[in-house]
Formats: structure tokens, sequence, C-alpha cells
């Protein structure tokens, strides 16, 4: 027997200890989970859905609060999803992106202009360098699906009446149609494909 302490992962567990941790950290920001790198304790039942909703054992967490608390300590590695704390890692399902982009607000116009998200758990990133915004097309229906990113890739999918708004704001750039914010052009379709 090695002597250490067995973990089973549940979500009270994570609370208690990302609670601890930020009071060891003091007030500010998001924790700091790309300096931790704890072992990994198994996988938890925890999924995020396409539409940003999170479920633990296989029910909706009707908290807010547990949700932004959870959102704050998510990591992605190599292509996984998991929840970190100072001593503990586990593995969550995430559908599509783990965030939502449910609102954004523009400013400026043209090659100046530069666009605000806002996630559904109140994270906020100015579309940009730092933050790009990315178009995926499905292979069989085209069907766009964008994302910008949050942080440490990790991205939200734009929520479909923020989309709608964006190409709204959209304008043609060196044979594509997009978007402008922060000094940067992101494409979303080929002109030519716009008829």
């Amino acid at each position: 027997m090695s002597g250490q302490k067995t973990v089973t992962p549940s979500a009270d567990g994570l609370a208690t200890s990302i609670k601890e941790a930020g009071k060891a950290a003091g007030k500010g920001g998001l924790p700091p989970v790309h300096l931790w790198n704890p072992p990994f304790c198994g996988d938890l039942d925890m999924r995020i859905a396409r539409d940003g909703t999170w479920f633990y054992l296989g029910t909706p967490i009707g908290r807010f609060e547990l949700v932004k608390l959870f959102s704050s300590i998510l990591k992605r590695e190599e292509g996984k999803y998991f929840l970190v704390t100072p001593v503990e890692k586990v593995g969550i399902t995430v559908d599509d992106a783990p965030f939502v982009a449910v609102d954004f607000e523009p400013s400026g116009e043209g090659e100046a202009q530069v666009l605000q998200f806002t996630t559904h758990v109140g994270d906020e990133m100015q579309a940009g360098p730092d933050h790009p915004i990315r178009v995926e097309r499905d292979a069989e229906t085209g069907e766009p699906s964008p994302y910008v990113l949050v942080r440490a890739d990790l991205e939200a999918l734009i929520d479909r009446k923020s989309f709608y708004r964006l190409v709204e704001l959209g304008c043609h750039h060196e044979g594509w149609f997009g978007l402008w914010s922060s000094g940067m052009f992101f494409p979303v379709i080929p002109s030519d494909e716009l008829e």
C-alpha cells in the first residue's frame, strides 16, 4: 500500500476543493488551472450539452453559481475536457463546446469594428487575435457552427440569434464574407458561395 488516499471523484468534492483553493488564492480572476497538474482521478458523470446545460448523473445542474464555479476550473488537454483543482483532475464529457456565446455588443464600423461577446456563464471576451472567431460547416448540410475562443483552448459556440446578428454586420474581403473585430478579419464563407 502506497499510503496515498484513494479519491473517488464527486461534484460535491470538487466544489469543496474549488472553494478551498479560492480562499487560499484570495479574490481575483479565474483560478490558475494552467498551473495545476494533479493526478487523474477518473471520469465524472458530468456532461455539458451543446446548448450549454451542465448535467450531473443525468440531471441538469440547476444552480447557476455551481455551474459558474465548475466552468472556472475547466481545462482542455489533447482534445479531452477535465475539471481540475490543485488536488484532483476528473474527466467530463462535452458535446460540442463547453461554453455558449449568448450575446455580443458591436462597436465601431468596418475594420475598426470590435465585437464583445458574453457567454452563458458570464465570461466576456473581445474577438480578435487572442479570441479568434472560426466557423465550421457541416459537410453534408453546409450548416455553419460558429465559435469564439474564450480562454486556453476553450471555445464558445455562438448561439443562432447572435450569429444571425453577426451576419448582418459582415462584409466581403479578399474573396471571403466575414467579420472584422479588433483589426482582424474572420472569414465565414467564400464570397462566391453567397448567391
